[in-house]
């Protein structure tokens, strides 16, 4: 059986394949399955996990992390790298994903990126910068918004990068700031750093897309299955070491209100899940701005087969880079999802 480095001279190199939804659509499952489907032809095939909170060892149960079971399918990277005592940043992640893309790569091995995190998603194989920081620079500007209010200093964005301050929300300070620390430091408009429906590598996403009554319910059984799994022992064995950035994952502060008795077990839950609920909402919402995702119905029995059918047509260059239209399979109910 021929591999993927007999490619005849002159083919394209087959794209990473990145696969995004909202959170209890089935991603993990449909990586795993387009990683089998690509070996049965003979092609090797790995995934890259783009969670931005998968990446934090210990936070299993709650961020839903491949089983090892899973894991033992295909082999998965970018699981569990940091402790959860560290800070992932989105400009961490991109340096991190892009030397195991081209490692794989390298080696011949096709990458599926699967993660719900919109921006690391996208930083990954998108143009998109991430300016350094000036901490004497953000001092100053925060002072300002404090004394002058975050009114005076938006004003101040909109004259001097009015793309950027059409982008963003006037009463969202900390935004005002960054853009004003980024224009101080390079010289250049914060909007040159925005992100751009631009591939630096060589991609083609697919979406997962469910009407809202059946993700809700798989939320409700994601929720209850993670407690039944031990999730509160998982928060109360790591919560002495959990940093500031792995604390905000959801969940693990609406059971440690529940292990400080400040709320019962049962509407801890109920908050676990209204909050899923909330997040993918947002996850859709900004999934749904990115024309180039190829969305398909998660419940549809033939998803394997229309995904393997827009990577083939990818890897043949059938689409633009930035038209994701094309198939009578792939479906459209992000309005109806992102709206409510």
């Amino acid at each position: 059986m021929p591999s993927a480095t007999d490619r005849p001279a002159g083919q394209a190199v087959p794209r990473l394949v990145s696969v995004v939804g909202p959170t209890a659509s089935g991603k993990t499952g449909l990586g795993i399955a387009i990683a089998q489907r690509l070996a049965e032809r003979g092609e090797r095939a790995e995934i890259v996990n783009a969670d931005a909170y998968q990446m934090y060892r210990g936070l299993d149960i709650g961020t839903a992390k491949a089983s090892m079971e899973e894991q033992a399918q295909v082999p998965h990277h970018l699981l569990d790298v940091i402790d959860p005592d560290e800070t992932m940043t989105v400009a961490r992640f991109q340096q991190m994903a892009r030397t195991c893309i081209a490692s794989l790569q390298a080696r011949g091995v096709r990458p599926i990126m699967v993660g719900g995190s919109g921006l690391y998603a996208r930083a990954a194989i998108d143009d998109i910068s991430f300016p350094g920081t000036e901490p004497a620079v953000r001092a100053a500007l925060e002072e300002r918004a404090r004394t002058e209010g975050a009114h005076a200093l938006f004003e101040e964005l909109r004259r001097k990068d009015p793309d950027a301050a059409a982008r963003m929300d006037e009463h969202n300070p900390r935004r005002t700031v960054r853009a004003l620390e980024v224009i101080e430091v390079t010289g250049r408009p914060y909007s040159a750093s925005l992100p751009r429906y631009h591939y630096v590598v060589p991609s083609v996403q697919i979406g997962l897309d469910l009407p809202r009554e059946e993700l809700d319910w798989r939320i409700a059984l994601r929720t209850q299955a993670m407690f039944d799994d031990g999730f509160v022992e998982e928060v109360e064995r790591m919560r002495p070491r959990l940093g500031v950035t792995a604390s905000r994952a959801l969940g693990y502060q609406q059971v440690i209100d529940y292990l400080d008795g400040l709320t019962d077990l049962d509407d801890a839950k109920a908050l676990v899940a209204q909050k899923t609920r909330r997040l993918a909402r947002k996850q859709m919402g900004w999934f749904g701005r990115d024309p180039r995702i190829h969305w398909l119905e998660a419940l549809n029995p033939a998803l394997v087969d229309n995904a393997m059918a827009i990577i083939d047509h990818a890897d043949r260059g059938v689409y633009d880079p930035i038209d994701a239209h094309a198939d009578d399979y792939v479906q459209h109910h992000l309005g109806d999802i992102a709206d409510r």
